[in-house]
C-alpha cells in the first residue's frame, strides 16, 4: 500500500473517534498495553510530559514542545485530531512522522493489530511512540485524547503532568458534573510526579488536591502563581504580547496565539515551564520567551483564533464545547465590525442547545456540515439554531457556506468559521 491506501485502510478498519464517535471509545487500557508489549514499550526511551484538559491542552502543548525545541532538546509531540494530515499528530522537532514510516508500521503489525483490534486512536499512540523512539527524541509532549484516567496515553510516566482546565465535554463517557469529569482528568496524575493545574475551580480543585495529595504528587495552581496582563498598547493583531508575574520574575512574552483564551494557556505553560526546569535530568533554564514567540514556525499550529484573510476580516477558531465557545464568543465582542457573517458547523455528540444559546442573534449564520459522519445535519441544526433566535441559510458544504459568506460579506465586515474543528479543517 502507498501512503492514501494506508491511511485509507487505517480510517476503515479501526474505529475512529474523530468520524464516528462513541463506537471508537474504549473504556480501558487494554489493547493500547497489548500494542506497548508488540512495540516493546518505547516510551520507556526518552523524558515526556503530560497534557490533560478540555480546553486549551493543544495550545498548552505546542507552546511546551517549542519552548522545549528552542533549548535544544529533540522534542517530539503528539497531539489530536488532525485538521488537514493525519502526519500533523506526531511531531519531532515540528517535522511531521514521514509517509513511509507510517506505511512500514501499519504493514509490520498489521496482523497483529487485526487480532487486537484496537481503535484508531490506540494505533497512532502506539505508532507515535515508535517514531519518537527511533527518531532518539529526548522528551516528547503528550496531549490526551479524551479524559485522562483511561486514555491511551495514560500508560507512560511523565516528568510533569498539567492539566489545563475543567468544562463539560464528553458527557456521555466522562460524567455530566465538573466533579466526575475532574476525577477522570486527574487519572494522569502518577505517584510523585508533579502536577500543573491551569485554572482554579473550586468544584475540580478539591478533586486535584485529593488525588495529589494520595499520590504524593506536588500540585501547582498556574493561575494563583502567575499573573498574565496583556499590553493594550499593542497594535498588531496577529500577536499577543503580554507580561507575565511569577516565580520572583517579570517577563514579557509576544505570543503568535492571540485568542483572549490564550492568557490562561500561557499562565499555565509559564508555570509547567518553570517546574520543569528543575524536573529536567540536568537542572536546565528552558528558553521560554524565544519558544512562545517561535510557537507557529517551531510547530506548525493552526486553527487557534487564526485570521485566514484582512478583507473582509476572516478568522477561525476550532472551539466545540460550551466551555470552548464562551471564550470565543467573549473574543468576538472585543472586534469592531459592521455586520457578523457566522459560518457554524458541529458535530452531533455535543451540547448543542447550550452552545447556539451563547452565540450572538445579530449575526448572520451559514449552516453547514462537516463531511464526516459525526457532523450533525443541517437542517437539523438551522432547526435548533432558529429555536434560539439565530437566522441564516443552510448550505451543502463548508466550503459553500464559507464562499456564501464572503460574497455577501462587506469589506468592514467579520466572517468568522467554528463549532468544530472539522469545519475549520475543511476550510484550512
Amino acid at each position: 500500500m502507498d501512503y492514501q491506501q494506508t491511511l485509507n485502510y487505517l480510517f476503515s478498519r479501526f474505529p475512529t473517534f474523530h468520524l464516528i464517535g462513541a463506537p471508537a471509545y474504549k473504556a480501558n487500557l487494554d489493547n493500547t498495553l497489548e500494542i506497548c508489549r508488540l512495540i516493546n514499550h518505547p516510551y520507556a526511551d526518552f523524558q515526556t510530559v503530560h497534557v490533560a484538559g478540555t480546553n486549551g491542552k493543544g495550545s498548552v502543548s505546542h507552546m511546551m514542545a517549542s519552548v522545549l525545541q528552542e533549548s535544544g532538546f529533540k522534542t517530539g509531540l503528539f497531539t489530536s485530531p488532525h485538521l488537514k494530515d493525519f502526519r500533523e499528530r506526531i511531531k519531532v522537532n515540528g517535522e511531521m512522522v514521514p509517509e513511509q514510516f507510517v506505511i512500514d508500521f501499519v504493514h509490520r503489525h498489521q496482523a497483529d493489530f487485526e487480532k487486537i483490534e484496537p481503535s484508531f486512536f490506540e494505533m497512532s499512540f502506539g505508532l507515535a511512540m515508535k517514531w519518537f523512539s527511533d527518531s532518539k527524541v529526548d522528551i516528547a509532549v503528550i496531549e490526551t485524547g479524551m479524559g485522562g484516567r483511561l486514555d491511551s496515553t495514560n500508560v507512560i510516566t511523565p516528568l510533569l503532568s498539567v492539566i489545563t482546565n475543567i468544562g463539560l465535554d464528553h458527557t456521555q463517557f466522562l460524567g455530566n458534573t465538573i466533579t466526575q469529569i475532574a476525577r477522570e482528568k486527574a487519572g494522569i496524575i502518577k505517584p510523585g510526579v508533579p502536577v500543573v493545574i491551569g485554572e482554579t475551580d473550586q468544584e475540580s480543585a478539591d478533586v486535584f488536591k485529593l488525588t495529589a495529595a494520595e499520590n504524593k504528587a506536588e500540585i501547582t495552581f498556574a493561575d494563583q502563581v502567575v499573573e498574565i496582563i496583556r499590553e493594550l498598547n499593542n497594535a498588531d493583531p496577529d500577536r499577543l504580547k503580554v507580561t507575565a508575574t511569577g516565580f520572583g520574575k517579570k517577563i514579557n512574552l509576544d505570543c503568535p496565539l492571540t485568542g483572549d483564551y490564550q492568557l490562561k494557556n500561557l499562565a499555565t505553560v509559564v508555570t509547567a515551564v518553570k517546574k520543569l526546569e528543575t524536573l529536567l535530568p540536568v537542572p536546565t533554564h528552558l528558553k521560554l520567551e524565544a519558544g512562545i514567540k517561535n510557537t507557529l514556525q517551531n510547530t506548525r499550529l493552526s486553527g487557534r483564533w487564526q485570521i485566514l484573510r484582512k478583507n473582509p476580516l476572516t478568522i477561525c477558531d476550532i472551539g466545540h464545547n460550551p466551555h470552548g465557545l464562551r471564550l470565543v464568543v467573549d473574543q468576538l465582542k472585543s472586534i469592531r465590525y459592521e455586520r457578523m457573517h457566522f459560518v457554524i458547523g458541529v458535530v452531533n455528540d455535543k451540547d448543542i442547545s447550550t452552545m447556539l444559546a451563547m452565540l450572538p442573534k445579530e449575526a448572520i449564520y451559514y449552516f453547514c456540515k462537516a463531511s464526516i459522519p459525526r457532523g450533525l445535519d443541517t437542517d437539523l441544526l438551522q432547526t435548533e439554531a432558529i429555536k434560539h433566535g439565530l437566522r441564516g441559510e443552510k448550505y451543502n458544504s463548508v466550503r459553500q457556506a464559507l464562499n456564501a459568506a464572503w460574497q455577501i460579506a462587506g469589506e468592514n465586515d467579520l466572517v468568522f468559521i467554528g463549532g468544530s474543528a472539522f469545519t475549520v479543517a475543511e476550510v484550512l
